[in-house]
């Protein structure tokens, strides 16, 4: 027991140490794929080339604790596939928008799906990007695990 517990604690390092990092987890990666689409939506809506044409746009907040999250990622989609008839709409920061939003999509519905927990359920909060609604909604917990 000893001599096991002794090469596990030598191990441990060697370990740690690995060249290939630790792939992230299914929460992690549609978090920070979230936080990176909330970004990419309002720069869109400043940038030279794309502004004048995504100006009209809801500001997007991607709050994957949301329940309705997913709704709100595919109306999104459907705006910017709108934007065909302008001629922003085939830039790359609009393009990239789109294939990003489209793949967390189907991580969160595909992939993910029974290892997220919605915590809110508040559709609004989701077009106002500085809302944090835990105080608000905590009545209003809603988990979706099947």
């Amino acid at each position: 027991m000893l001599a096991s517990t002794l090469l596990l604690v030598l191990a441990m390092p060697m370990i740690w140490a690995q060249p290939y990092p630790i792939p992230p987890t299914c929460y992690t990666k549609v978090l920070n794929m979230g936080k990176e689409i909330t970004q990419r939506a309002a720069q869109i809506k400043t940038d030279h080339d794309t502004s004048r044409c995504t100006a009209h746009l809801p500001d997007l907040y991607i709050d994957v604790h949301n329940a309705c999250v997913m709704s709100t990622m595919n109306s999104y989609l459907s705006l910017l596939s709108g934007l065909r008839e302008r001629r922003c709409a085939y830039t790359r920061k609009v393009q990239n928008l789109a294939a990003v939003t489209r793949q967390l999509y189907f991580i969160m519905s595909q992939k993910c799906h029974g290892d997220l927990v919605f915590t809110r359920d508040n559709c609004e909060a989701l077009h106002h990007r500085g809302w944090r609604g835990w105080d608000h909604c905590r009545h209003h917990r809603t988990e979706t695990r099947e």
